[in-house]
Parts: C-alpha cells; structure tokens; sequence
C-alpha cells in the first residue's frame, strides 16, 4: 500500500493535464500484472464516435502526442470497441472485455461536464480480481477528481475557456527552449520532426470585440454577457482540438494556432471573423471582431504577445472586422517596432 500513496502523492503534485495523465498511467503501470496502459482521446470525426492513443508505452517509455485527433492514422472507430461503446453510450464508470486469451482489458472513462474525451485502458494478462477492481477504480478516482480540480482552476467562469492564468503557463512552457523536456524527459512528440519539415510553426492571435462598450451600453451586461458567451463558442467550433483557446478578461480572448503554415494560419482567422460577422446575436443584431496575430518562433512571450497587440490595435485603428498579421505590418511599414529585446514595456 505505501508505494501506492507515494505514487499518489506525486501524481497529485502536477498542475498540468498531461503531466498528470502520464503520472497517473506511471502508477498504473507499476502494479502487478499489468501488461499495458494507454490513455485514449475519444473525439467526433464525420459526426460519429472515434477512438485515438494520445499517451502509450513506447520502447519502454511513456510517449505522449497533441496532434490533431481527426488526422491521427492511428484512429479508430469507437464501435471497434463494443464494450467501451456501450459503456460511454450509456455513461457508464467501466468496462471490462476479454477480446482474446492471455489478455483482459479495463477501460475507465473520464467524465468531466457530462462528457468524455479521455478514457484510460488497463490491460493484464489474467482476469481482474474484485481486489484489483477496487485498488484500480481507487486510484483512477483520486485522478478523475483531480482532473476536474485543475479544470475548474484553469477555466473563465463566464466562458468556460481557459483563462489567463493557464494562457501564462502553457505559453511559457511552448517558447521557452528545453522547458518542456527538462521537467518532463519522458514525454516526446513522435510527429514533431515531420511538421517542421513541412514549415509549419504556431501563432499567437489577440482577438477583441469590437464596439463592445457600446453593447453594454446600449443593451445592458446580460446582454453583453451573452455575446461573449456566444463569441466564446464560435472561438471553440473554428479551431481544432489541439489548438487552445483563452479568454483575457472584459471583450479580449487570445488563440494558440499550432502547427500550421502562415496561408492557413490567414484563412482559418479569417473563416473565424466571417463567422463571428454572419452570426445573429440575440437582440443585439449584428457583431464584428478584429484580430491581429504573430508567430511564436522569435523573441519572449511578453515580446510576441506585445506584437500581436500591435498587429490588433492597427486593425482596430484602420476600419476594424479585419485580421492583420504583425510581420506584414512591419515590412510594409504601416506599423514601427515598438518592443525591443533590451527595453520591454509592460501594458
């Protein structure tokens, strides 16, 4: 039992999902019998149910990707599993199956806000006893609450987007050279080397409302606050799974657009601000939104984050419901450099 409550104890130190995913699969991993762990990102592809491995073992070690799910090879079917089908269609807390001889598997769901994205797979080499159930469904318990704690503590009240907290943390972690591997060597990207051969990079886009005042003015704050809500959820429909979506506070959210190529980056934020403009919001009618974006391959995050701003405030200053990319900005010259690498301005 003391090793388990050690295994707890630092699985539950981790403020980062996947961290803690990996911890818990390490814990599980240790337990006699167990042959394999695999936790499992269920997704919607052509509007039906699909199954992909997001973090496995792999030659000895535990192999973690965030590539986009509907483009994973790996990809399945969920009714390929028929038992885990039935489990997630009738919200169920496990299933078991014993699909050939020498191998029987668990699978424990993530239910987070009535739904299931995540679902964890235990696979041992004889039959679960009523013991390992309990030992088992005990520690995924203690991380299925603990998931739901630090998603509580990630998210906008408002919105339910990330909030601005997690935007510092996670963008820090993806500019800053070796800070990933360094607090966590065992996980690896196993696509990485195959994108950046295609010149695909991330990009960090700051989007505003634009006349939002005016809507709360003019209509009152619950009014105001639907907007939001509903911009919030064109934000979440327009990007992938693995792109992340942050809400600032008042009308300003950011986007993280990752691995993708600078012509598409333009038609995906483009797509979004047409989307926002053909929309009907209640009672307020029509609204518009600016956004203006940068890549995230140079300077600080303070300087990309200062730069897209930049990029924004051009495009509010010049006729708004536009999307305006720093760079070009700059070469054209309609807009100078204003953050340089010895004198940083706060705002």
């Amino acid at each position: 039992m003391k090793p388990i409550l050690q295994h707890l104890v630092e699985m539950t130190g981790h403020r980062d999902h996947l961290r803690l995913e990996v911890s818990v699969l390490s814990t599980l991993q240790k337990l006699s019998s167990i042959k394999e762990v695999r936790a499992l990102e269920l997704f919607t592809d052509g509007g039906e149910p699909h199954i992909r491995p997001r973090t496995w073992v792999q030659d000895g070690q535990l192999v973690s990707t965030d590539s986009e799910a509907a483009a994973d090879p790996r990809k399945e079917p969920l009714e390929r599993y028929p038992e885990l089908f039935e489990c997630v269609t009738k919200q169920g807390d496990s299933a078991l199956a014993n699909p050939r001889p020498g191998r029987y598997t668990l699978w424990l769901p993530v239910w987070m806000h009535e739904k299931v994205s995540t679902c964890l797979e235990i696979t041992q080499s004889r039959q679960f006893s009523a013991h390992k159930l309990e030992v088992l469904k005990g520690v995924f318990l203690v991380y299925q609450n603990y998931q739901n704690l630090l998603d509580y503590s990630e998210r906008d009240a408002l919105t339910g987007l990330f909030n601005r907290k997690t935007f510092d943390e996670q963008f820090a972690r993806t500019t800053t050279p070796g800070l990933s591997s360094s607090k966590s060597p065992e996980l690896v990207a196993p696509e990485q080397a195959s994108i950046e051969g295609e010149h695909a990079q991330n990009w960090l886009a700051v989007v505003d409302i634009d006349h939002f005042k005016q809507v709360n003015d003019r209509f009152g704050h619950l009014y105001g606050d639907e907007v939001l809500i509903l911009i919030a959820n064109i934000l979440r429909t327009s990007f992938r799974s693995h792109d992340r979506v942050f809400r600032f506070g008042g009308e300003e959210f950011v986007v993280l657009l990752r691995n993708t190529t600078l012509t598409m980056a333009h038609k995906v934020f483009n797509r979004f601000r047409e989307t926002v403009q053909e929309h009907h919001f209640p009672q307020v009618g029509n609204v518009t939104v600016s956004l203006g974006f940068v890549g995230t391959s140079r300077g600080s995050p303070v300087e990309i984050l200062g730069q897209a701003d930049q990029a924004l405030y051009y495009a509010k200053e010049h006729g708004r419901n536009q999307v305006r990319f720093y760079e070009d900005l700059i070469a054209s010259g309609e807009l100078a450099t204003k953050v340089a690498n010895d004198d940083v301005e706060l705002f």
